[in-house]
C-alpha cells in the first residue's frame, strides 16, 4: 500500500460520517439531500463533509455550476478504497 493510499484511509476512517457517505455513494450518483437523509446527517454538515471528500479527490460533482442539488459521484480512487471500508 502506498503513502498516499494510507494517508487517504487514515482521512476517511477519522470520521463515520465520511466512511457512511463513501458506501452510501457506491456506483451511484445522488444529491446532498438524498445523501444526508440516507446517513443521518443534517445536509449543511453533509454538504461539509463531501466538500472534505472533494478536496481529497475522493467525490466529484457532476454539475458543479448548480446551485441546488449537485450531482455527486465517487472518483476512480474513492472506488478502489472502498475495499478497505468496514
Amino acid at each position: 500500500m502506498d503513502e498516499e493510499t494510507i494517508e487517504l484511509l487514515s482521512f476517511i476512517k477519522g470520521s463515520k460520517h465520511r466512511i457512511n457517505i463513501l458506501l452510501y455513494l457506491g456506483e451511484n450518483i445522488k444529491i446532498t439531500s438524498q445523501i444526508a437523509e440516507n446517513v443521518g446527517l443534517r445536509v449543511t454538515h453533509t454538504s461539509r463533509t463531501l466538500k472534505e471528500l472533494k478536496e481529497k479527490d475522493l467525490v466529484t460533482v457532476l454539475n458543479p455550476e448548480a446551485k441546488r442539488s449537485r450531482l455527486y459521484q465517487l472518483t476512480p480512487k474513492a472506488k478502489e478504497l472502498l475495499q478497505y471500508l468496514p
